[in-house]
């Protein structure tokens, strides 16, 4: 079979002084689920995701905490690690910012950079200055004096609500303010560049209000990568964040493999906050560098818990492992891609988690499973039921329209997950899910028993196939119980992925469920989820 064309992927690489959060894990899961469902499809697919581990903040969390900056990273890194693991995360690559294969290249890409000029100048892209402005530690990020307010305590604060202080010190210079109209031409040429279209909307105002020449370099602080030919300066760690993106597909090394096959990168997932760098700084960088920027940056949005900002202060962070531990890994998964529309930002509450758990997997999807599965082993010698299509009327039985639904779900959602809704995808599965329940109910299997015990096999069996194909387009999404659900139906782990589904207006194919195949026990993948807290109080 030739493959369809190459899907690079990334996260944003996390930043070591914070700890994994619902925020890492959301951003994560949304490229997993992609990068499942494209590999299911025959894609071949690069999934990045990392550590970004220098910069002045970590270099004081280190001071701080009495150790080196590298034993910090270190340590803090592996967390990430561990959040991946938890959470059944299929990268293909972690990349670390204090790798040599990154430093080399952060170096290579500033010379590239400094080596052309500027658009429609004759001055190199990079000069030396003066920096002397407000910066944010926490967010690594400089602010004019029109983007800051004042915070609660009377001090400067940036629309991150984190403080600001005044820099002064010699510094490298990007030539931003000379990449306005060719970044904007670039955003016209390419109307998908940037989703969903709030972001893109905000991103084109922000460039069109005129950008400012770029500090890229520091020299109050070590942690970092040196400048080439001028260590004393250590590179701003934005371009040094962003430039992971292009080590781990190759570069500097442009003959390498993996650098033709996945550069330009499909697509960045990152959360709104940091759409600025990602979709107006890093196209720059690269367009200065003489290499094609990304194809798409995705900038979803922030979840808050039980209708409150999340915030440390608070004490409310949400622990990702806290949440699969208490709900499991993939109702967890679930509920992240379904509860809003992404792009949106979401609201967590344990109400919409159980409610999520107990009606669209446990009463939807999980009693459409239970109940066919334990009917076959009950009335059909626990194997799966005989069905003739070619002899069995179209109009006898309800069930067959939920079957022939069900094949046309994967032309559906190619495009909808090409365009990153993971809601609607999962609202079009579950269509399926729910007109299978209302087919089973007219087709009434269980008084066929008795009347028509042919009629009541074909039921099953055009039940049973439909749910073959709900379980295989939704293993991206929830990969264990999917998993369990086609273990019960017989089906090989060789035939679960996309090219295994059957063809829109067929009955029966050389993928289906085969007749007299011995099926394990039944047993619910999705029991309800009794909530304690809830019982206590009744």
């Amino acid at each position: 079979m030739t493959r369809p064309s190459a899907y690079y992927i990334t996260t944003p690489i996390y930043y070591v002084n914070d700890l994994p959060h619902i925020g890492h894990a959301y951003t994560t899961l949304a490229c997993d689920v992609l990068a499942r469902f494209m590999r299911a499809d025959g894609h071949d697919v690069m999934f990045l995701t990392g550590t970004d581990e220098h910069g002045q903040k970590v270099e004081k969390s280190a001071s701080a905490a009495g150790v080196e900056p590298m034993a910090f990273v270190d340590s803090v890194s592996e967390r990430f690690r561990d959040l991946a693991g938890v959470m059944g995360f299929t990268n293909d690559d972690f990349i670390r910012t204090t790798e040599p294969r990154h430093i080399s290249s952060c170096q290579e890409i500033w010379r590239r950079i400094a080596a052309n000029n500027a658009p429609d100048s004759t001055e190199s892209n990079i000069y030396l200055g003066k920096y002397d402005g407000w910066y944010s530690v926490r967010d690594e990020a400089f602010y004019a004096e029109s983007e800051l307010t004042k915070g609660a305590d009377g001090v400067k604060v940036a629309p991150s609500g984190a403080p600001v202080e005044w820099v002064e010190e010699p510094s490298y210079f990007f030539r931003l303010s000379a990449w306005q109209e060719p970044l904007l031409k670039f955003y016209e040429d390419n109307p998908d560049f940037i989703a969903p279209d709030s972001r893109r909307n905000e991103v084109i105002s922000f460039v069109r209000s005129g950008l400012l020449d770029l500090s890229i370099s520091r020299t109050s602080f070590s942690w970092g990568v040196p400048v080439p030919d001028d260590p004393k300066h250590i590179m701003y760690v934005w371009l040094d964040a962003l430039t992971n993106y292009i080590t781990a597909a190759g570069f500097p090394d442009e003959s390498k493999p993996s650098w033709e096959t996945y550069w330009p990168a499909d697509l960045h997932m990152v959360g709104k906050d940091i759409v600025r760098f990602h979709a107006v700084y890093w196209p720059a960088f690269l367009m200065a560098a003489g290499l094609a920027p990304p194809k798409r940056v995705y900038a979803h949005g922030w979840w808050t818990n039980e209708g409150q900002k999340i915030s440390k202060s608070l004490g409310n962070v949400i622990d990702p492992l806290e949440m699969v531990e208490q709900y499991g890994l993939d109702a967890v998964r679930y509920f992240l891609l379904r509860e809003v529309p992404f792009g949106n930002d979401g609201d967590f509450s344990r109400r919409s988690m159980v409610g999520r758990i107990n009606s669209d997997l446990a009463n939807d999807l999980g009693n459409l499973a239970q109940r066919t599965l334990s009917m076959i082993a009950k009335n059909c010698d626990g194997q799966l039921p005989s069905f003739d299509a070619a002899t069995a009327p179209d109009a006898d039985f309800a069930s067959r329209e939920s079957l022939l639904a069900a094949r046309g779900l994967i032309s559906g959602l190619r495009d909808i997950m090409g365009r990153q809704s993971f809601h609607e995808a999962l609202e079009l599965v579950w269509t399926v899910v729910r007109d299978a329940n209302r087919t089973i109910d007219a087709d009434a299997p269980w008084k066929l028993r008795k009347t028509d015990p042919e009629a009541m096999k074909a039921v099953l069996w055009l039940q049973a196939e439909t749910i073959r194909h709900i379980a295989i387009v939704l293993r991206p999404f929830m990969p264990t119980a999917m998993d369990a659900m086609l273990d019960q139906l017989g089906v090989g782990t060789e035939a679960r992925e996309f090219s295994c589904l059957s063809s829109v207006g067929e009955l029966t194919d050389e993928h289906s469920l085969v007749p007299g195949t011995a099926l394990p026990k039944p047993s619910p993948v999705f029991p309800r989820y009794v909530d304690e807290e809830e019982e206590e109080g009744a």
